[in-house]
């Protein structure tokens, strides 16, 4: 069995740790309004306004005068998210994180010593909380589709576990809108045949499907019948190292692009670090709603796991589809591969080779600091990310 970890409201969850005077007051991590900033994470008491991720920071200090927002502290987020994927860690090593916030754990092997998967998802989630005073929702089932479904069913602090045999049953009740893929116009595609619910989809030849909406259409009828055949890469195997969201509301504003674009970056460059990895190739990854994805990349002379060097090319990749005038983005992504295994190797020339390696050098220590003394000790400016 696969199980789906995701942290609640995590970044303003921390926050609200750190600064317990918060803990019934609405809260949000974002930009400040005055620099065109966005909300990163909305606490659930944030929410109930209407305030949401990706979301103009001046546009949630209307909906909700008395947010409380504060900076992004990506290095404490870091440190929270290695002490989480070491809780993970004491059930399997098959770990496939998304982001700092969540993952894939793959637990088959594991129950035979700890007892079966759903038992294993009750333990992390007592352990993650008694431990780091967190919550983290869980979903327990037979493949990594099914599983991140069942985690975000009953949030907050939710847990649900679909057996083998209830696949359908799980599934068959649910709007359409809960298959990967299926956005604003694909959705209203299948609405105008009457298709709204997963059964409805389930019900209809896959040949039909496939002609409507191309190979896109041959993968809907797959997860409506529950069918993921994908394993779970633990991330030190991993040919690639990303990160991306997918936005509630197509969006098309560059500065919350950008924004968002940062975040995802400062994760990815994160999680390298994290496993000793550098890699030469940057990718941006775009989705419009009717699926369309675009993906750009761009090669580096040197492998790299600097968040400057790898923001500086990632940004430029974004400005380019921008300046073309693309539609908005229903999902936004980035990327790092090809490592380079021996890239430790023959880099003691470059070792004061000016900005880049100084760069480099701010990141491992920024690292060893937070990581001895909590994670929030030493971070970025937000000016330092500029990428023009």
């Amino acid at each position: 069995m696969i199980i789906h970890a995701d942290m609640d409201a995590f970044y303003a969850s921390v926050e609200i740790r750190e600064r317990p005077e918060l803990r019934d007051r609405p809260v949000a991590v974002g930009g400040s309004a005055e620099g065109r900033g966005v909300i990163a994470a909305a606490s659930y008491a944030a929410r109930q306004y209407g305030v949401r991720s990706a979301m103009p920071t001046s546009t949630a200090l209307r909906r909700c005068p008395d947010l409380v927002l504060l900076p992004v502290h990506m290095s404490l987020y870091a440190g929270v998210s290695r002490q989480i994927q070491a809780i993970f860690a004491r059930y399997t090593p098959l770990i496939e994180p998304l982001s700092l916030d969540e993952a894939f754990l793959d637990v088959r092997a594991s129950e035979r010593l700890f007892g079966p998967a759903a038992e294993i998802a009750r333990r992390i989630k007592r352990e993650v909380r008694e431990e780091l005073g967190l919550v983290v929702s869980t979903g327990v089932a037979p493949n990594k589709f099914l599983a991140k479904i069942a985690s975000d069913l009953d949030k907050p602090d939710g847990f649900v576990e679909v057996a083998a045999d209830g696949v359908q049953a799980f599934l068959d009740p649910l709007p359409v809108s809960r298959l990967w893929g299926v956005g604003r116009v694909t959705g209203a595609a299948l609405q105008k045949r009457g298709i709204r619910t997963i059964a409805d989809l389930r019900r209809q030849p896959a040949e039909m499907l496939r002609r409507q909406f191309g190979e896109h259409g041959q993968q809907l009828w797959r997860l409506a019948h529950g069918i993921d055949e994908r394993p779970v890469v633990a991330e030190h195997e991993a040919k690639s190292i990303s990160h991306e969201t997918t936005f509630a509301r197509d969006i098309a504003d560059p500065d919350i692009l950008r924004a968002v674009l940062l975040d995802l970056t400062e994760q990815v460059a994160w999680r390298l670090r994290r496993h000793g990895k550098r890699g030469r190739t940057v990718q941006l990854k775009l989705r419009f709603d009717d699926f369309r994805t675009v993906t750009r990349a761009h090669s580096l002379r040197d492998a790299t796991d600097a968040t400057q060097a790898i923001w500086q090319t990632v940004s430029q990749l974004l400005d380019r589809e921008l300046a073309q005038g693309i539609p908005p983005l229903r999902l936004l992504g980035m990327g790092v591969s090809g490592f380079d295994e021996d890239a430790d190797s023959g880099r003691q020339g470059d070792l004061f080779a000016g900005a880049a390696a100084e760069s480099e050098a701010v990141d491992r220590i920024a690292d060893d600091i937070n990581a001895r003394f909590g994670g929030k000790v030493l971070q970025r400016a937000r000016g330092c990310h500029k990428g023009r």
